[in-house]
């Protein structure tokens, strides 16, 4: 019998389209001591590149990935374990581990599908995972401008490990409809109410990125009934500087070369950056009516002085709800504001892709 205290750290699923990961590079060595979230290693994928996070704590005792491997979600990247536990108890557990990966027992099979919903006429497009028995309010994810609800994929999968965690795509992004009428935060509020009630969600932990910070807290002072607590990443609307360059640029880009540096200030990290992601966002960005939709909302976000047009703190003076802040401290995008009780991460704007691990925790501590 395995010594139940060896401990297996795996390839995550980051995002349903996620087969496998190439190893790139690790942080830590065999004989090295880990706590929970310290970073492991840095994994790529067909999206994107990310960090992983240890998941255990202990002494590592082998690491079985090696840098430029490429290996199926499941597979076994290191073993945990205390010092007294044998060398032949840890060399069984990897050649088990390499025997599963060499059978291809691992293969990923169908993995849930997004589904759509009418919502005051438009189509809305979402996904839900959730642990095998669900338990407390759901978690429910508000992308950005320009984003969609693939955006959550470092975020939802851990999410759901313990409950129920619902990304959707807003009116003018992803797969949903491309009509966002006056492109109003009031539409977009109305749309997120109306989707819980569609949805039979009585109430829901929302979690908001940029845009979706306001829509979010649009809710909240809307119908706080509907919502357990909020959690705003970067919200707009905390002050009155934000790169107008990059969102009016966003907004009129139509190739690759104009697009790619546009992408760059959303990270801290230029390795995010990858070609697969660019294509993705100028794939979107080309569907029939998306031009008209972003046109429309970049109206919402910026003022004919390219100053901020919602106030979000003003949203939340009278939200009697537990609100937590977050922000990256190297956010080009929105930069931190002053004057806001706030918690703090090492990214960019895109806080939720780089600092997954601490993004989750600080959603945890409100469920």
């Amino acid at each position: 019998m395995t010594d139940d205290r060896i401990q297996r750290v795996t390839m995550p699923k980051w995002g349903l389209s996620m087969k496998t990961g190439k190893i790139v590079e690790w942080f830590v060595g065999e004989g090295d001591t880990v706590a929970g979230g310290d970073d492991l290693l840095d994994i790529e994928t067909d999206k994107i590149a990310g960090t992983l996070e240890s998941p255990v704590e202990g002494l590592i005792r082998r690491l079985i990935a090696e840098p430029g491997e490429d290996l199926p979600v499941g597979a076994v990247l290191a073993v945990v374990a205390p010092e007294d536990v044998p060398d032949a108890e840890i060399d069984a557990v990897v050649e088990e581990a390499k025997a599963a990966i060499a059978s291809g027992a691992l293969e990923v099979g169908d993995e849930p599908e997004p589904q759509v919903v009418d919502v005051g006429g438009r189509t809305i497009s979402y996904l839900t995972l959730a642990s095998e028995e669900p338990a407390g309010d759901p978690v429910v994810l508000v992308h950005g401008y320009g984003g969609d609800k693939n955006s959550w994929l470092f975020v939802q999968q851990p999410l759901a490990e313990t409950g129920t965690a619902i990304a959707l795509d807003l009116p003018g992004h992803g797969a949903s409809s491309k009509d966002v009428g006056d492109g109003s935060l009031a539409m977009f509020a109305d749309t997120v109410k109306e989707f819980l009630n569609a949805l039979g969600i009585e109430r829901a932990h929302l979690v908001g990125h940029s845009l979706g910070g306001a829509v979010a807290a649009a809710v909240a002072r809307s119908a706080p009934e509907k919502v357990a607590s909020l959690t705003l990443l970067a919200p707009v609307g905390f002050g009155p500087d934000a790169d107008a360059e990059y969102l009016r640029g966003f907004a009129a880009a139509t190739s690759r070369r104009e697009l790619k540096p546009l992408v760059g200030r959303l990270f801290a990290d230029q390795s995010q950056v990858t070609r697969q992601l660019v294509d993705d966002l100028l794939r979107y960005k080309r569907i029939d009516g998306v031009d008209k939709a972003l046109s429309a909302v970049l109206g919402t976000l910026l003022d004919a002085d390219g100053h901020q047009a919602i106030d979000t703190r003003s949203l939340l003076a009278d939200v009697d709800v537990p609100v937590t802040v977050v922000w990256g401290s190297a956010d080009r995008i929105l930069p931190v504001p002053d004057g806001v009780e706030l918690e703090q991460v090492e990214a960019g704007h895109m806080l939720h892709m780089e600092a997954a691990g601490d993004v989750v925790r600080l959603i945890q501590r409100r469920r």
